[in-house]
């Protein structure tokens, strides 16, 4: 059976998530699973609609929306799309896991590793 991707609507204008809704209801593989205003309503109804994507208005700043950082940290699976409430920029965050090579395994090399983890230099 084919994966069905559970999309929840949050904030941003009623034109912007109505448009988007009809569109991807009409998709066999994607199912709107709710619409939430609220902030925190939208942290306890990822889990409750069990979401695998959030979709969230960007702010005309640009920035990433706070409630994104939020989500991402209770929620790491989740996919979210930002948009403009225009629908001229848009983005999608997400908790990337990343692998870099460690090429010194020695115990200095190792020791080096954590110390830059540490300091968040790479």
């Amino acid at each position: 059976m084919e994966h069905v991707v559970k999309v929840l609507l949050a904030n941003g204008p009623e034109a912007l998530r109505t448009g988007l809704a009809t569109f991807l209801e009409q998709q066999s593989d994607i199912e709107v699973v709710g619409t939430v205003l609220d902030p925190i309503e939208l942290l306890f109804a990822v889990e409750d609609t069990q979401a695998d994507v959030v979709v969230v208005t960007l702010p005309d700043t640009g920035e990433m929306p706070g409630i994104c950082s939020h989500l991402l940290h209770e929620y790491p699976q989740l996919l979210i799309p930002a948009l403009s409430s225009d629908r001229t920029r848009a983005c999608i965050y997400r908790q990337a896991i990343t692998v870099e090579p460690l090429p010194d395994i020695s115990d200095e090399g190792i020791l080096t590793a954590l110390r830059r983890m540490k300091t968040g230099s790479t």
